[in-house]
């Protein structure tokens, strides 16, 4: 797949304050790229406009498949993006959880595909349990699991291996590992080990 996703001349403001200034970069399949920064720099800010989660004040993010532009409408059909804000429904089992997300992405999910993305990310003895009970680590871990059901081309990172300890640390290493290999991976991060996974980054100060 000829896929790439191209940040052109982007910035952002909130009111006076400038977060992203004149930004410009391509990420093309396969390929990986870190975003880092100070506290405050906008790395959070940027993978939400990636996403189209949040609009630029100007520039453009676009998605190609070769030198079609993906409609804006179609986008959230090829990238996932895992953030600390991320929302799953605690009264739910780890199971019903990636059930309820593979519906509401139009994914028919069986059970044995279920059992694949809980073993994948280190769940499979969990997956009957209220995610009510899961410590922070865990439910981080199931949130890859419910943005990996839909194979995303692209997948968006933020902060990847907060909340985890060293065994989650490297089932997220792995999956970055693969992810980057195959598709897309974009990861915003402070951490150094997750910055060496990446073949680019770009350093966001204002």
């Amino acid at each position: 797949m000829a896929l790439s996703l191209t940040v052109e001349k982007l910035s952002k403001s909130f009111g006076a304050r400038k977060v992203i200034k004149d930004l410009s970069f391509t990420v093309s399949i396969p390929g990986s790229l870190g975003i880092t920064g100070r506290n405050g720099s906008g790395k959070t800010t940027l993978m939400k406009i990636l996403c189209q989660l949040v609009p630029p004040t100007n520039g453009k993010v676009a998605i190609r498949e070769g030198e079609a532009e993906i409609a804006s409408t179609d986008c959230f059909n090829y990238l996932k993006m895992i953030t600390p804000e991320m929302a799953l429904y605690e009264m739910l089992t780890g199971y019903e959880n990636l059930k309820f997300f593979s519906t509401l992405a139009g994914v028919r999910l069986d059970h044995t595909e279920q059992d694949e993305l809980l073993e994948r990310v280190g769940l499979i003895e969990r997956g009957d349990d209220l995610v009510l009970a899961y410590s922070s680590g865990m439910k981080q871990r199931l949130k890859y699991a419910v943005a990996l059901l839909a194979k995303p081309a692209i997948l968006l990172l933020d902060e990847p291996t907060s909340n985890l300890d060293d065994a989650g640390k490297a089932i997220v290493r792995e999956i970055i590992a693969r992810q980057r290999s195959e598709g897309m991976l974009i990861i915003a991060t402070n951490e150094a080990e997750d910055l060496k996974q990446v073949e680019h980054v770009i350093r966001l100060d204002n």
